[in-house]
């Protein structure tokens, strides 16, 4: 979802024009929704096994930050940061490295690399207790790295948020600066690319299309009504909007576009970065999120910068919530706050063959994304979405020797 800048402030009914010190319009494609891929996450091995990567550019996000305290650091996330850095005492640099250590070597399908954890019944807790770590280091490793958006997880089985940090650090890996991508043109380009492999395979795109009705039969899906021709279909595949009457309310997000003519202090003057707030640090029960993205990625003009900050409504004064993040940012040029209801599906669909998506939610990255997208699949299909599947089935398209 983006606009251009005078598209921007028509999006949220801003009386004015966008001041000359905005540059041009076609400089700015701003997205509502803002998410970073990870770069090695589900998404990313989405695109590379549909191909779909052949029409998009990425660049890497400059650095990833954490808040503690009311000063942001950078988030440590291998074993030379973690003895560089500012978060932690000499002490706990030394037991954070080991526990590093030991995400790095585990292996599920290898008990000698468990070290006296079980994946499957040993909490998070527990395992931060083993390796005697602080608070502040429990909020930007469960936070930070795992990308968790309450403390929920810590009295789970410790399998998940261990593979979650290797996820992190694998991403990192692969590019050294943030684990984090982001396309060239913003994330409009994504629907552009699997609107070009579509039509490869003989797909059909109706753009700007409204759509009057869905046409039901028995109480199954037939088709969709735009301006009186019928699109026939034996499954639907929507998000919660044109189904008003299949989903439920699941709480709110606030997010803050914010145009700025600075980098964030702090951040090394980075053109891009994440920066995360753990919901201990600002007593609240969710993070806040803030995303940084400039001119470097075709998304502003020249010398501005679009900072996106976003958080789980708990209050009834949202703004005031998302405060803390704001406060990093000043001086803001202009802002513009949308305030979302998040929906679900309030049924699996097989009945109707009407499969819903949840709305996006708070977090900076795809990865919650993805789970929805594979969770519509298997309720489409009946089976689970199989990455290994998916590469066995392009070589049998595409044959082992073009992959």
């Amino acid at each position: 979802m983006w606009c251009l800048s005078l598209q921007l402030y028509r999006h949220f009914s801003l009386p004015d024009s966008p001041p000359e010190s905005m540059g041009r319009g076609r400089d700015w494609n701003v997205d509502l929704i803002p998410k970073f891929l990870m770069a090695n996450g589900q998404l990313v091995k989405m695109l590379l096994y549909t191909e779909v990567t052949r029409y998009l550019d990425f660049k890497v996000i400059e650095g990833s930050f954490v808040y503690k305290g009311g000063k942001i650091y950078k988030v440590p996330s291998t074993e030379s940061e973690a003895l560089a850095s500012n978060l932690m005492g000499m002490f706990e640099k030394r037991r954070f490295r080991k526990f590093l250590v030991f995400v790095a070597s585990f292996d599920e399908n290898d008990p000698k690399t468990f070290e006296g954890v079980d994946p499957r019944s040993t909490t998070m807790r527990d395992v931060y207790k083993k390796f005697d770590l602080g608070q502040d280091v429990i909020d930007f490793t469960g936070h930070a790295l795992a990308l968790y958006r309450t403390d929920d997880y810590l009295d789970q089985p410790c399998l998940e948020t261990i593979n979650r940090i290797k996820l992190y650090s694998e991403s990192l890996a692969r590019y050294g600066k943030s684990p984090y991508l982001y396309p060239l043109y913003g994330l409009g380009e994504l629907p552009q690319g699997f609107a070009r492999l579509s039509a490869i395979y003989g797909g059909t795109y109706m753009l700007n299309k409204p759509v009057d009705e869905i046409v039901m039969e028995s109480g199954r899906v037939v088709g969709v009504k735009s301006e009186g021709e019928v699109a026939r279909c034996k499954q639907l595949i929507c998000d919660p909007s044109y189904v008003p009457d299949r989903v439920r309310k699941a709480g709110q997000v606030i997010r803050v576009i914010c145009i700025l003519s600075h980098p964030i202090k702090n951040t090394n003057d980075a053109n891009s970065c994440q920066i995360i707030i753990p919901q201990n640090q600002v007593n609240r029960n969710s993070d806040i999120y803030v995303c940084l993205i400039s001119y470097a990625h075709n998304v502003a003009a020249q010398g501005k910068y679009i900072a996106i900050a976003s958080t789980t409504v708990e209050t009834s004064d949202p703004e005031a919530e998302i405060q803390p993040a704001l406060e990093l940012l000043e001086p803001i040029d202009q802002k513009f706050v949308a305030i979302s209801d998040l929906y679900e599906p309030s049924d699996d669909g097989t009945e109707s063959q009407i499969f819903c998506s949840r709305a996006y939610d708070a977090t900076t990255h795809f990865e919650t994304t993805c789970n929805d997208i594979k969770d519509i699949y298997k309720r489409m299909t009946g089976t689970d979405f199989d990455f290994e599947n998916m590469k066995r089935k392009q070589n049998d398209v595409f044959g082992e020797d073009e992959q």
